[in-house]
């Protein structure tokens, strides 16, 4: 079963190409690490999927639903954890998460136990009442990734979801979202660091607004050290 599916994805910033014939897919349950240098298309490619920008050609199925014929079915599948912390400074975290609910239509006690679940997860449950202000940066991105599950999203998409934050923290981000998977979350997760790279993990290659390798880390390293291969790969291609 597919949770994410890109088919002949193209797009351009005027003379720019920005995405070239872009084509994967993901499996259900799955974590995708997007890997790609600064400029590949990563952050692009995210504003299609979320449909920040609109792309002429090409299709994309989220959990099963159609972005172009069928948008509001195939967005309420969708979670999405900007680059940029996106959390109000002055609200506590719930109660960023009780607002964030309300715009998915989920009030009262269903929001409550959502909020409480979904903060469970991260454990981050016991700073449900600090203000987003006094979090440091790994408690201020487990809040949002808590708050991008409250409307139960088939497919949640990361953008650079570890920039800015030190090895503990990105070593514990990454761990968190690895478990979501193992509950059945389908996971893209965009970065430039191959060190976030599992060999376990789904790989798609994004350089130069194209994809140049896709599959299981494991086989398509062949061996090799990953950031090895990686930038070999990415300097054939430049």
């Amino acid at each position: 079963m597919s949770g994410l599916r890109v088919h002949d994805l193209t797009f351009s910033y005027g003379e720019k190409t920005a995405l070239d014939g872009v084509n994967f897919e993901l499996t259900a349950g799955h974590f995708c690490a997007l890997l790609g240098p600064n400029g590949a298309g990563k952050s692009t490619l995210f504003g299609v999927l979320t449909r920040l920008l609109s792309a002429p050609q090409g299709t994309i199925q989220i959990a099963g639903h159609d972005l172009t014929k069928t948008p509001r079915a195939a967005l309420a599948k969708l979670g999405i954890v900007f680059q940029q912390t996106t959390l109000d400074l002055d609200l506590s975290v719930r109660q960023n998460l009780s607002y964030f609910a309300a715009l998915h239509g989920i009030s009262g006690h269903a929001a409550t136990t959502r909020i409480d679940q979904a903060l469970d997860r991260l454990n981050m449950l016991e700073r449900a009442d600090e203000k987003a202000r006094s979090l440091n940066g790994g408690h201020k991105r487990r809040a949002e990734i808590a708050r991008a599950l409250l409307h139960d999203p088939a497919v949640l998409l990361l953008d650079e979801p570890t920039v800015g934050l030190d090895a503990a923290a990105r070593s514990a981000i990454t761990e968190h979202v690895h478990q979501l998977c193992a509950e059945g979350t389908t996971v893209l997760w965009a970065t430039h660091l191959t060190d976030e790279v599992r060999d376990s993990d789904d790989l798609v290659i994004l350089h130069r607004a194209r994809v140049l390798a896709q599959g299981v880390t494991c086989d398509i390293r062949e061996g090799r050290p990953l950031q090895e291969m990686f930038l070999d790969l990415t300097a054939q291609s430049a």
